[in-house]
Order: structure tokens, then C-alpha cells, then sequence
């Protein structure tokens, strides 16, 4: 069966327009096969199994002009009716779109340098000045890229924390939602992050491997100690040690992590577990009282750095989205710059 969904994808390597009706008519060779894996076959690369999966759920296919199930088997001689998505609802803010800092942009992916204090779509108690309201103010086209079941993320194939600044990639085409979704997949997406946490961190470099899930009593943290964990993987590499100028001072570290993975929380939860949470992290810091988390409203956390393959061209890419003022003040305060050489130092030596 692989052999012929390899085949059908081959010959049907084109652009695929993101608005317009698609019918196919199954042959013999293809009788059997899942719905959803004959049409992301025919569809791709620039629509996903997953996204047609989705598609199928919100109606937009039919089979023979009745409604289907993904994992209906097609059979030889059905017509398959793929709709476009229904332009979404104009989302309502409240407010003017907020302004966004753009490190980069081309025909297929737009990179950010998203701020602290930013939700990265519309949710339930976070409905406006979101980062996706300040990408649709300024590439409005970006609407299309809207998911079928009705929800605001168009082109989000990552997210950061509401409180954690830093890059973030957003793809611009249905093509490159695809090819990013499968690099951050397949963990080929390289991503650096800068933290600033409570104590002395004792060694330079160590690889924090716990699983992560749900806490099992707190439903919005993760913990270490799920009842249902998944893999995750942080490697952190210790930049600078602030020791504390008296003993009933605990001192800080400036530290550079490469998580492997990407679970919600992931880096908060694993320094945490090491006892050495980001200064300013109210739901994973503890009750204990840090004299430097003073100097942060929020977690000490920043994506520093983002490096990808090109959706289009496969090229290498690398994003740096430099620290904010709070980082930048904090770390000037302790003799330590954070300008583009020491920067690239940083990420270079990691």
C-alpha cells in the first residue's frame, strides 16, 4: 500500500490551490485505501493527513456526494469531492491590533520576535491582542490559511508561552504549514533559549531527560510526576553564574537550553525539576522568595534562536531574536552584554 501512495503522491507534486474544488475519480490500483490517506496523497505536500482529516470532519468531502469517514475504504470508480474551507468570521477585537517586530518574511514563511505578555491566538479568557490579530493587521492574506474546523491559528505550526518572548515561524502557504509542521515532527527544527533561573547552578553543561504530562492534581501545570507522561528532553549549557552576595541570598544563573522536544511547559518544568526555577515563574518558582525575581513580571524565558530548513528551497536558515529589556537590563546590572557578537558566541558554542 506504501508503494502506491508513494506513486500518487509523485504524480500529483503540484501547487495546490488553497480555495478551489478538487475531484478524483479512485482507480483500480488505489481500491482499499483510507479515504483520508487517498486524498492528503493526491493533495500533497501542501495539505497534511492530519489537516484532511480535519477537513473530512468539518464536511468539506464527500464520496460519491455523500459525507464519509476518514477511515472509510475507498473503492474503485468513487468520486471524491474535496471543498475548500469556508472563509472564517472576520475575528472581533476589542482593540486596535497590537504592533509586531518581523525578523523576516518571504512568499512562504514570516518570522517573529513575538513580546512577553502576548497569548498567540485567540482562546477562552485571552480573545484579543493576540499574535495572530497583529499577523492578520499585516498580512491580511493570511485568513485563507484559516483551519477548517473553525479555529483562528492561520500558519501556526509552533507556540510559546503567553509570558515567554522570543522567534517563532509562521508559515504563509498551505505548502509551507506542511513542511514546517513535519521538521517540527521529526525534531529537526533547532531551537535555543535563554533563562535566567533561582541558585547556582553547579554544572556547566547537563541533559535533563524526565517525561512530562498533566499534573495529576493541578489540571494547568505539567509535572514530571504525570500519571501520563511523554518523552521530553532539555539540554542546558550554563552562560553565567551571578552568586549571591550574602548566604540568605540564593543567587542566580544564566543558562542556554536545547530542548529536544516539545511539550507544553517543557523547559519551565524541567529546570524546575532540578530545583532551579526561571526568576519570575509564579506557577513553577514555589513559594520561596527570590531578591532578584523583582526584576522580572514574568518568567524568565526567551527563544533566542530558531534554525530550520526552508520550506521551498531546503536551505539552512537561522533566526536570533535578541533578548528583551527586561533580559537585557538584568543582564547589563551583572556586567554582561548581550549584543550580536556575544550573542552568536552563545549560540555558536552550544
Amino acid at each position: 500500500m506504501k508503494s502506491l501512495v508513494s506513486q500518487t503522491c509523485k504524480q500529483s507534486n503540484r501547487s495546490v490551490s488553497p480555495d478551489a474544488n478538487h475531484t478524483f475519480t479512485v482507480e483500480p490500483m488505489h481500491a482499499g485505501m483510507r479515504l483520508d490517506v487517498f486524498i492528503s496523497a493526491h493533495l500533497a505536500p501542501e495539505y497534511s493527513r492530519s489537516q484532511v482529516a480535519r477537513m473530512i470532519k468539518a464536511g468539506l468531502v464527500t464520496v460519491n456526494g455523500a459525507s464519509a469517514r476518514a477511515a472509510s475504504a475507498v473503492r474503485a470508480g468513487d468520486v471524491i469531492a474535496v471543498a475548500p474551507p469556508l472563509a472564517p468570521e472576520p475575528h472581533q477585537s476589542t482593540g486596535d491590533a497590537p504592533a509586531i517586530e518581523v525578523i523576516f518574511a518571504d512568499a512562504e514563511i514570516i518570522v517573529v520576535n513575538k513580546p512577553a505578555g502576548m497569548t498567540v491566538h485567540p482562546a477562552p479568557g485571552h480573545p484579543d491582542a493576540t499574535l495572530v490579530d497583529a499577523l492578520l493587521a499585516r498580512f491580511p492574506e493570511l485568513a485563507a490559511m484559516a483551519e477548517p474546523d473553525g479555529v483562528l491559528r492561520p500558519g501556526i505550526v509552533h507556540r510559546l508561552d503567553k509570558e515567554t518572548s522570543g522567534v517563532m515561524i509562521v508559515a504563509r502557504t498551505p505548502f509551507a504549514r506542511t513542511a514546517l509542521s513535519r521538521e517540527f515532527k521529526d525534531r529537526t527544527v533547532r531551537k535555543l533559549y535563554l533563562a535566567i533561573v533561582r541558585g547556582v547552578v553547579a554544572k556547566d553543561r547537563q541533559t535533563i531527560a524526565r517525561a512530562i504530562g498533566r499534573h495529576p492534581v493541578e489540571r494547568k501545570r505539567m509535572s514530571v510526576a504525570s500519571n501520563n507522561p511523554r518523552a521530553a528532553t532539555s539540554h542546558v549549557s550554563v552562560l553565567a553564574r551571578f552568586r549571591p552576595p550574602s548566604r540568605d541570598e540564593l543567587g542566580a544563573t544564566l543558562v542556554l537550553i536545547r530542548p529536544e522536544t516539545g511539550r507544553t511547559h517543557q523547559i519551565r518544568v524541567h529546570l524546575a525539576s532540578i530545583g532551579h526555577s526561571c526568576l519570575g515563574d509564579k506557577l513553577y518558582g514555589g513559594a520561596a522568595k527570590h531578591a532578584d525575581a523583582v526584576s522580572f513580571e514574568r518568567h524568565a524565558l526567551h527563544a533566542l534562536a530558531l534554525r530550520i530548513a526552508h520550506p521551498r528551497s531546503r536551505a539552512e536558515l537561522e533566526f536570533i531574536a535578541p533578548p528583551p529589556d527586561d533580559f537585557a537590563g538584568y543582564l547589563a546590572a551583572h556586567g554582561i552584554s548581550s549584543d550580536s557578537p556575544t550573542l552568536r558566541r552563545w549560540i555558536q558554542n552550544e
